[in-house]
């Protein structure tokens, strides 16, 4: 295969596990979050360093009482050199949290610094690094579901996402 349609594929590969990362997150999905790293993946927080596996159970119970989640990705720089890849994706993290004036919302930005592995043509998180750049916290105002209470809302693993057959209706 031609050596850049190889780092194309590469790319959109380590992409989307970036992507179902953020899923796992927002969904509380474990299985998901699991399946992007590489049995030996490690995560270095500042505040935490751990397997992926202690990480991710951190982050879940972190993320139990939350009543809404939406993690974004931004930019994203990958260099790929055989089957090893480096990366720097931007993203910025929602979270709707109790508070004693009832709800706040606290958004959280920086950038992941990641190091990849192909494993038997999957590719894998082996490392990942959550620098802040910065943070912002506020009482939350949700005027819209007040306007349009009908609204479909997210969810955790009873999210529409989950439930592939509705997306085939007509």
């Amino acid at each position: 295969m031609d050596k850049r349609l190889e780092t194309l594929l590469a790319k959109q590969a380590i992409g989307e596990l970036s992507s179902r990362y953020m899923r796992g997150l927002d969904r509380r999905d474990r299985d998901l979050l699991l399946a992007q790293f590489g049995g030996d993946g490690w995560c270095e927080y500042g505040f935490m360093n751990a397997s992926s596996t202690e990480l991710i159970d951190f982050a879940l119970q972190a993320l139990a009482n939350h009543v809404a989640n939406q993690h974004l990705i931004g930019n994203t720089l990958i260099d790929v050199e055989g089957n090893e890849a480096y990366g720097e994706v931007y993203f910025q993290a929602y979270h709707k949290v109790p508070s004693e004036a009832g709800f706040d919302d606290m958004i959280i930005a920086g950038r992941y610094i990641d190091r990849y592995k192909c494993r038997e043509g999957t590719w894998k998180l082996a490392y990942r690094s959550e620098v802040v750049d910065w943070s912002r916290s506020s009482p939350s105002n949700d005027p819209y579901f007040e306007l349009v209470p009908n609204t479909l809302r997210g969810g955790r693993q009873d999210d529409p996402v989950y439930r592939l057959d509705n997306r085939r209706r007509p």
